[in-house]
């Protein structure tokens, strides 16, 4: 009996010169920096709100999501607009690397240490040739921390 893998195509994208990687079926485009209105009184990583087509997006900085230090964006940074359950959103990213075809069975689970990204935002690592993805799972990214914290 012949099985098939499953292979997956994934968004590579950097920041703080670390590679990160998403599906591409959750991506809708990327985008370079557009102009952003801020929203009061929301947490620190959403920086506020775009206007993309008529489509009103949420805009979060994964440098601050991540507690990384900030950077000036530059004409590398882009926004990542995704498809997250049933909400679109854009991630500001240092930059857009790259498409990658990976398998299934290339994604390992998590490690419990992750570099400077909390390992509950984190789906797995995949590894090609030298280079090293962390995989994102968007539904943790978004998560809002509980009042309680």
């Amino acid at each position: 009996m012949q099985t098939t893998v499953k292979q997956l195509k994934l968004i590579i994208f950097e920041l703080n010169k670390e590679e990160y990687s998403i599906p591409v079926q959750q991506v809708r485009s990327i985008e370079k920096l557009l102009p952003i209105t801020r929203v009061p009184n929301v947490p620190a990583h959403i920086k506020g709100v775009i206007n993309l087509r008529g489509v009103i997006t949420p805009i979060v900085d994964l440098r601050t999501r991540f507690d990384i230090a900030q950077k000036q964006y530059d004409e590398r940074t882009r926004i990542i607009i995704t498809v997250v359950g049933e909400i679109e959103v854009g991630f500001i990213v240092d930059a857009a690397n790259d498409v990658l075809d990976i398998s299934e069975e290339s994604i390992e689970p998590a490690p419990e240490v992750v570099g400077s990204v909390e390992n509950k935002y984190v789906q797995g690592v995949v590894k090609v040739d030298k280079r090293l993805f962390v995989c994102l799972d968007l539904h943790e990214v978004l998560q809002l921390e509980s009042i309680h914290d």
